[in-house]
């Protein structure tokens, strides 16, 4: 019995280079990771495991080839020297960040534009969410970092400590949490706000006691992006440094093979024959996406996310997160952007 291959599985070669990514699990790369979508020359041992994990792990140990990271401790690393690792222009994770403010219910605190001069806890500055939302607070809501007081610990579980060292601007002041968790704060009007990528489970678990400040955030993200252009960028995909030296070829050769996985994404996703996802009319809310950001909303290179990215190394410098302000072209070596002058 023979089989034929069809072009969808790789061949895995002995002179093939091994390596190994460490990323969350997405649709957009699920095809990259299953072994559908083949990494020319590369056979990719895939480790699906969540953020936090990855992001220490990598962060401080380096413990595989490639690693899906926090952008702004990448942004952070770049900026302070070091150059033990690199980036291509791929971002598996994307979120607006309104959502990520929470206050107590019957909080005096109804707008963003209240939180001035007001005690506001954070899991961590590096934090790539609490960055964006800090951005939000001075930049569309007239709250400068420096008229909040700000506190950084866990949301659910004490003891939390900033990833990566971070010296902050004049005028600033954060206060290590260690013995308490954030959300127990904000509960007993200790604190007037969370930012948190992750919703406290005080708010998950539905007991009222912990609200959105912006209810309406669909809304009010949609007119900030129509307004500014800026998606969000969270993650980016990160290669060691000494990968790269003795195999420069990697960079291309996995941007294009994580952008293939996403256009397999797209097309589940905008497909009215069948429901590749478990909720009713998949495909029309994609396309309602489609109309707002364009045919492809989760765009990869600089070209297409440069408000994004100068945005947020903007927002990066200004917070004492990135030593210097950086540009776009500095995250990412220079022979990717020639190769598809992106």
């Amino acid at each position: 019995m023979s089989i034929v291959d069809s072009g969808n599985w790789p061949i895995s070669r002995r002179d093939n280079l091994r390596l190994t990514l460490a990323i969350n699990d997405y649709d957009q790369t699920r095809d990259l990771v299953s072994g559908l979508v083949p990494v020319d020359g590369i056979d990719l041992t895939c480790l699906v495991l969540p953020v936090e994990e990855t992001f220490f792990r990598f962060s401080n140990f380096r413990e595989w080839h490639v690693s899906e990271l926090s952008m702004g401790k990448y942004c952070s690393l770049r900026a302070g020297g070091d150059d033990s690792i690199v980036a291509i222009p791929v971002f598996p994770s994307r979120v607006f960040r309104h959502a990520a403010l929470f206050v107590r219910e019957g909080s005096d605190v109804t707008s963003p534009s209240e939180l001035k001069g007001r005690r506001v806890g954070i899991p961590e500055w590096t934090q790539t969410a609490t960055i964006y939302a800090r951005g939000l607070l001075a930049d569309t809501y007239g709250v400068p970092i420096t008229t909040v007081e700000w506190f950084q610990g866990g949301i659910n579980e004490p003891g939390r400590v900033e990833g990566i060292p971070v010296e902050l601007p004049a005028g600033v002041t954060c206060t290590a949490v260690p013995n308490r968790t954030l959300t127990e704060l904000l509960i007993a009007g200790e604190l007037d706000a969370l930012i948190t990528a992750h919703p406290p489970e005080e708010f998950e678990q539905g007991s009222g006691r912990v609200v959105r400040l912006i209810a309406n955030y669909r809304e009010v993200e949609e007119e900030y992006f129509r307004r500014t252009g800026i998606f969000p960028i969270m993650h980016v995909i990160a290669v060691r440094a000494d990968v790269y030296h003795e195999h420069p070829w990697v960079l291309m050769t996995l941007y294009k093979a994580f952008e293939q996985a996403k256009r397999r994404s797209l097309v589940r996703a905008t497909d009215a024959n069948t429901s590749k996802f478990p909720f009713p009319w998949g495909f029309e809310y994609v396309r309602r996406i489609q109309d707002l950001m364009g045919e492809d909303p989760w765009p990869y290179g600089v070209a297409p996310n440069r408000v994004t990215l100068d945005a947020f190394l903007e927002m990066a410098y200004r917070q004492g997160v990135c030593k210097r302000r950086l540009t776009p072209e500095e995250l990412f070596p220079a022979e990717v952007q020639r190769e598809f002058r992106i």
